[in-house]
């Protein structure tokens, strides 16, 4: 699912460049792709619009502190935690952002979640909201967690 996700980011500057479900799957299964692998990442992708409930938004001089439930603590992992709150201090996510990195990594179903696989969330989140990281976020975002060198991509 995940090589899917990237190249979908790859090939798609822009997701509503993306064509259309039934369109997509035929041209990730020429590509190559395994139809369960895309019917996966379609799935999760629907996933990307679904509006995620902010309570309230922090303000400028308040920036939120985001209390993970031990659910949420076990399935991301502290390293995921960890690199959530970097993205943050960075200024690549903002709260609502923040939420729906969150949420997809969640519905990956994996515990704890691989660090290389929620980068690959937060740049198809961004990617779906039309944000684009700098250049030097991008590299760390693209870069293998095994041998800190830049993930090969389609």
């Amino acid at each position: 699912m995940f090589d899917i996700l990237v190249y979908l980011y790859q090939t798609y500057y822009r997701p509503d460049a993306c064509p259309e479900p039934p369109v997509l799957m035929k041209k990730l299964a020429a590509v190559g792709f395994d139809q369960e692998d895309i019917s996966d990442a379609l799935t999760w992708l629907s996933g990307l619009s679904e509006p995620v409930t902010v309570v309230q938004a922090p303000s400028a001089r308040h920036p939120s502190q985001r209390v993970y439930a031990e659910p949420e603590a076990h399935a991301l992992g502290e390293q995921a935690i960890g690199f959530i709150q970097f993205l943050e201090l960075a200024g690549l996510l903002g709260f609502a952002e923040r939420e729906i990195v969150i949420e997809r990594a969640l519905a990956v179903n994996e515990s704890p979640l691989p660090l290389d696989k929620l980068k690959i969330i937060v740049l198809m989140v961004l990617w779906s909201q039309g944000l684009e990281p700098d250049m030097l976020m991008l590299d760390e975002l693209l870069l293998s967690e095994d041998d800190n060198q830049p993930r090969i991509l389609h």
